[in-house]
């Protein structure tokens, strides 16, 4: 079968699949994502079965799995920072205008 160029063209990505998607509260659902990412790093590094993770955020087992596979529509983005300080973690907010080119958002980065 030859090879045929698709007439669909390729269209940049906004940096926010969720936005690209269409969906509601794309902002929120990306700044989860990002935390629930940290969350599920620091628990792999530390080797903890859901079992012990649950127990030491205070959550049970179920959830954990849930966040675990980013089932994160039970959390707020206030209890994923909670989660991370109960794993010893510091989240810092910075508040400044947007860098150029940037429009307003939240942005979430991890050390």
């Amino acid at each position: 079968m030859a090879n045929r160029r698709s007439k669909r063209s390729a269209v940049r990505s906004s940096g926010n699949v969720f936005a690209d998607l269409g969906l509601k509260n794309a902002a929120e659902k990306k700044t989860k994502v990002r935390l629930a990412v940290a969350i599920n790093h620091i628990l792999y590094k530390a080797q903890l079965s859901q079992a012990q993770a649950a127990e030491r955020l205070g959550i049970n087992q179920p959830k954990i799995s849930a966040l675990v596979n980013y089932r994160l529509q039970g959390f707020s983005v206030e209890r994923l920072m909670h989660f991370l300080n109960a794993l010893g973690c510091e989240v810092e907010i910075v508040i400044r205008r947007p860098r150029l080119g940037r429009g307003p958002g939240v942005r979430v980065t991890a050390a």
